[in-house]
């Protein structure tokens, strides 16, 4: 049997491994869908990044199969997720223009990194305070994610917490991240490195603040310091350090209470997904949820 030249194999691997990664996306989408989209809702969330277009066509598909009328609007976070809605011949609506008072059924949204307790990292694509605005507006956050973005602790293998801030702010911003213990927190460069950094939907920059891997709940628990001592923080603690800097509009670590705990207490949603799905690279789907009495949840 003839073989490959070498200098091909490296292009064929990374292709396999780009197929596996789309499809564990795309099953990860079907089964979000089937356990969470109802067809009778008003307003839905539709989150940022790649995984949310396996969402909306399993959305299109509901919908189709079951030959029904759709009357739902889809909120998006940023406007390659309103070219998917669009492109779905679905219909999408401003964030800013839901009515007083109402919340999204469900918002569907990716993750960067998602921990064991399913606080997540987001602002990957620069949509990190849409995406916050959404999640805290719907009665539930539905995470959909493949295999590699499953760690046990935040910054495993994602490197840094981006966070959004005013550009006249951002040297302000980064003197003070680095006292927080960032060693090398810097501006997101946008495509072209010669047109300046990234801009994002509100005219402000990211900037991205690396950190030791971040400390949970359950780590503070057991006892574990998340002051900030060493530069080792829990999640919560250094969410709260960076929001409170002056010149941060807001800072991609979605932590603390989930939709169904926030409702419970009077409340809106919460920054935390209900559920976690995680296509796996053996065609499986891997469940997270917070719902009390469950556990990880393998098809």
């Amino acid at each position: 049997m003839a073989t490959l030249p070498a200098n091909s194999r490296p292009t064929t691997s990374r292709a396999m491994t780009t197929n596996l990664v789309e499809e564990a996306k795309r099953l990860a989408g079907i089964r979000a869908v089937s356990e969470h989209f109802d067809p009778s809702a008003r307003y839905v969330g539709i989150g940022s990044g790649t995984t949310i277009i396996y969402v909306v066509e399993a959305i299109k598909e509901v919908i189709k199969q079951r030959n029904i009328t759709s009357n739902i609007q889809f909120v998006p976070t940023g406007y390659q997720s309103r070219q998917v809605i669009v492109d779905a011949g679905l219909t999408p609506i401003a964030f800013d223009s839901l009515p007083d008072g109402v919340m999204l059924e469900v918002a569907f949204d990716g993750a960067d990194e998602v921990d064991e307790e399913l606080n997540c990292i987001k602002g990957g694509g620069a949509c990190l305070f849409q995406e916050k605005l959404m999640a805290t507006r719907a009665k539930k956050f539905v995470c959909v994610a493949d295999y590699r973005k499953d760690q046990p602790r935040l910054l495993t293998s994602w490197p840094s917490v981006p966070i959004e801030v005013a550009p006249m702010a951002a040297r302000t911003v980064i003197t003070a991240l680095r006292a927080l213990g960032s060693p090398a927190p810097k501006v997101r460069s946008g495509m072209l490195a010669k047109a300046g950094p990234l801009k994002t939907d509100q005219d402000f920059f990211i900037v991205d603040a690396p950190f030791k891997p971040l400390l949970t709940a359950s780590d503070i628990r057991n006892g574990q310091d998340g002051s900030g001592k060493d530069g080792v923080w829990d999640i919560e603690t250094l969410c709260q350090k960076i929001k409170m800097i002056s010149g941060v509009l807001e800072v991609g670590l979605f932590v603390g209470k989930n939709g169904y705990e926030t409702q419970a207490e009077g409340g809106q949603g919460g920054q935390k997904p209900v559920a976690a799905y995680f296509g796996m690279a053996d065609g499986n789907v891997e469940v997270r949820r917070a719902k009390p009495g469950t556990s990880l949840d393998i098809v």
